[in-house]
C-alpha cells in the first residue's frame, strides 16, 4: 500500500497536476491584481482596465491559431519550456515596473508633462499581453495535448485528469484572488507586486522541472505527429484501399528531429511569402476548425461566452447596485465554487453511464434549467427593468452632453470613491453601492429579484462545467494530434471573441435599467449554443440520441471513433 502511495505521488500524472496548481494559483494572482493595479493608479477610474482587458481579447482572437499552430510544429517540451518562462519573466517585469511606478508616481507626473507616465502604462499593458498570449500557449500544450498522451488510450483516465484540472481551477479562482487581496489591504499595492513577482520566480524554477521530470517519465511526449504535405497525400491516395492504414496521412517524427527540420523550399522562402505566412496560418487555422466534426459543439461552448450570468465585475456590480454586501458577495462566490467542482464530479459520472455526447446534453439541459431562474427574476419585485428608460440613455448623455471622465488629475476623485459602474474601491475595502448618499435612507430593495438571479447563477454552475468537460474531451479525442495546437488556438479565439461582444454590449447599455435585457439576451446566446451542440449530437448519435445507459466497456465515448483510427 505504502509503495502505490509513493508511485502515485511520483507519478506524471501527479506531477502534472502539481505544476497546473502552481502555474494557475499564480495566473489568478496576477489577473485579479493586475486590474487592481491599474485601477489605482489612473486615479479610480476604469478606464486602463477595459484598454487592458480589450487588448487581451483583441490579442488571442487576432493570434490564437498563430499560437496554435506554433505549438504544433514545436517539440513539446521546448513549447512548454518556452511559453513557461516567457509568461512568468513577463509577469515579475510588470510586477517590477509597477513597484517603480507605485514609489515614483508623483514625480513621473510632472516629467515630461506626463507623457512618461502615459508610456509606463502602455509598455505595463503590452508587457501584461505577451504574458497573457504565452499563458494561452501554455494552457493549449499542457491541457490539450500533454494531458491527451499522459493519459494514452485510456479516456476514462483522461476523463478523471480533465476533471481534476478543472477543480484545481475552480479552487485557485477562489482561493487565489482572496490571498493576494489580503496582502494588498493590510499593506499595500506596492508589496502586493513583490509578492507576486518573488511567487511567479519560485514558481516558475518548480514547474520548469516539474515539466522535465514529466517529460521523462512520459516516453510518448518526445514522439508527435507532423502533417505530410499535400502532394504526398494525393499519391498515397492513389494505391488501392486495401493497403491505405487508417493513420497513414500522419508520420511520426522524433520531436528533437521535428524542431531543426527545414525544408529546402522553406529556406528559400522569398520576403513577401514570409509577412504573408501569418495571415495564412490564421485563414488556415479558421478554415481547419470549420471542418472539424466537433465544430458545431466547439460553437456551442463560445457562444456560452456571450452573458452576463457569471461572477465578473460587470455581476458584481450590478449586485452592488441592488444592496448586496461584499461579505454576502463572497459567499455567493465560495458557493459558485463548490457548484463548479460538483459539475465535475457530475460530468465523471454522467460519463460512465451514458457516454460523453449524452454527457453534453444533460449538462446544457441542466444548465438551460437553472438559467430560467434568471430569466424569471427580470420580472419579479425589485428587478430594475424599466422598458422606457433608453438602454442607450447613459451612453448617450456622455456623447452628447459631454459629461466629464474622471481622469487621473480630476480633484473630484476622492480615495474613497465608488465607480459608476457599481464597483467598490477593492484597495480601501468600500463596499458602498453606486450613486449612494450615506446622509439619505433610500428605501430597500426588494431581494427577491436578485436573489433568484444568483440562484439561477450558482446552479447552472453544475451543468456549465460538465459542459465544458465534455466538449474540451470532444475536442481532445477527435481532432487529429498534429493538428491539436491550432484547432485549440482558434477555439480559445471564439470563447474570447464573444467574451468581448458581451462586454461591448454592456457598455452600449450600461445603466442598471437595461440589466434585465442583458439576463434575457445572456440566456438565448446560452440556448443557441446548446442548440448548435443538439446539433452536432443528432449528427453523432442519429437515432440513439436519447438511449441513455450504461454503455459496453470499449464504448467509452459514444462520439469517438475506435482507437485503431483517426477523425480529422
Amino acid at each position: 500500500r505504502l509503495g502505490s502511495v509513493v508511485a502515485y505521488f511520483t507519478s506524471a500524472k501527479f506531477l502534472l497536476y502539481i505544476g497546473h496548481a502552481l502555474s494557475t494559483w499564480g495566473d489568478r494572482m496576477w489577473h485579479f491584481a493586475v486590474s487592481v493595479f491599474l485601477v489605482e493608479l489612473y486615479g479610480n477610474s476604469l478606464l486602463l482596465t477595459a484598454v487592458y482587458g480589450l487588448v487581451v481579447a483583441g490579442s488571442v482572437l487576432l493570434l490564437g491559431a498563430i499560437i496554435g499552430d506554433w505549438v504544433d510544429k514545436n517539440s513539446r517540451l521546448k513549447v512548454a519550456q518556452t511559453s513557461l518562462v516567457v509568461q512568468n519573466a513577463s509577469v515579475i517585469l510588470c510586477g517590477v515596473i509597477l513597484m517603480i511606478i507605485f514609489l515614483f508616481k508623483t514625480q513621473l507626473l510632472t516629467l515630461y508633462h506626463g507623457w512618461l507616465l502615459t508610456m509606463c502604462y502602455i509598455l505595463v499593458i503590452t508587457i501584461a499581453n505577451i504574458a497573457n498570449l504565452a499563458s494561452t500557449a501554455t494552457a493549449i500544450t499542457i491541457q490539450r495535448d500533454w494531458i491527451v498522451v499522459v493519459a494514452g488510450e485510456d479516456r476514462s483516465k483522461l476523463a478523471d485528469m480533465n476533471a481534476t484540472i478543472r477543480r484545481i481551477d475552480q479552487l485557485t479562482n477562489i482561493l487565489a484572488p482572496m490571498a493576494v487581496g489580503q496582502i494588498m489591504t493590510f499593506g499595500s499595492p506596492m508589496i502586493g507586486c513583490g509578492f507576486i513577482s518573488g511567487w511567479n520566480l519560485m514558481s516558475m524554477c518548480v514547474e520548469y522541472l516539474l515539466l522535465w521530470k514529466v517529460y521523462q517519465k512520459t516516453p510518448s511526449l518526445a514522439l508527435k505527429s507532423a502533417k505530410v504535405e499535400e502532394s504526398e497525400l494525393k499519391q498515397l491516395n492513389v494505391k488501392k484501399e486495401s493497403d491505405i492504414k487508417p493513420a497513414e496521412g500522419v508520420q511520426l517524427i522524433v520531436e528533437k528531429d521535428l524542431s531543426g527540420f527545414e525544408p529546402a523550399q522553406e529556406k528559400e522562402m522569398s520576403c513577401s511569402a514570409r509577412i504573408a505566412e501569418p495571415f495564412i496560418t490564421f485563414r488556415d487555422g479558421w478554415v481547419a476548425y470549420y471542418n472539424q466534426p466537433v465544430f458545431l459543439a466547439g460553437m456551442g461552448l463560445a457562444f456560452l461566452y456571450m452573458t452576463v450570468l457569471g461572477f465578473d465585475c460587470i455581476t458584481t456590480g450590478y449586485a452592488y447596485t441592488q444592496g448586496l454586501s461584499g461579505s454576502v458577495l463572497s459567499l455567493l462566490m465560495g458557493a459558485s465554487a463548490v457548484t463548479g467542482i460538483l459539475g465535475t464530479v457530475a460530468f465523471t459520472w454522467l460519463r460512465r453511464k451514458c457516454g460523453l455526447v449524452r454527457t453534453g446534453l444533460i449538462s446544457g439541459v441542466a444548465q438551460l434549467a437553472c438559467l430560467v431562474l434568471c430569466a424569471i427574476s427580470v420580472f419579479m419585485p425589485g428587478s430594475p427593468l424599466d422598458l422606457t428608460v433608453s438602454p442607450f440613455a447613459d451612453i448617450s448623455a456622455r456623447l452628447f452632453e459631454s459629461e466629464p471622465l474622471p481622469t487621473i488629475a480630476s480633484p473630484e476623485v476622492k480615495p474613497g470613491m465608488v465607480f459608476a459602474t457599481g464597483m467598490p474601491n477593492l484597495l480601501n475595502g468600500s463596499t458602498t453601492p453606486a450613486n449612494s448618499d450615506p446622509e439619505m435612507s433610500p428605501e430597500p430593495v426588494p431581494l427577491i429579484s436578485v436573489s433568484l438571479l444568483f440562484a439561477g447563477v450558482i446552479a447552472a454552475r453544475v451543468g456549465l462545467w460538465s459542459f465544458d468537460l465534455t466538449v474540451t474531451q470532444l475536442l481532445q479525442e477527435n481532432v487529429v494530434e498534429s493538428e491539436r495546437g491550432i484547432i485549440n488556438g482558434v477555439q480559445n479565439s471564439m470563447n474570447y471573441l464573444l467574451d468581448l461582444l458581451h462586454f461591448i454590449m454592456v457598455i452600449l447599455a450600461p445603466n442598471p435599467e437595461a440589466f434585465g435585457l442583458l439576463v434575457l439576451i445572456s440566456v438565448s446566446f446560452v440556448a443557441m449554443g446548446h442548440i448548435m451542440y443538439f446539433r452536432f449530437a443528432q449528427k453523432s448519435l442519429g437515432k440513439q440520441l436519447f438511449v441513455c445507459c450504461t454503455p459496453h466497456p470499449k464504448a467509452v465515448s459514444d462520439s469517438s471513433p475506435p482507437d485503431n483510427t483517426s477523425t480529422v
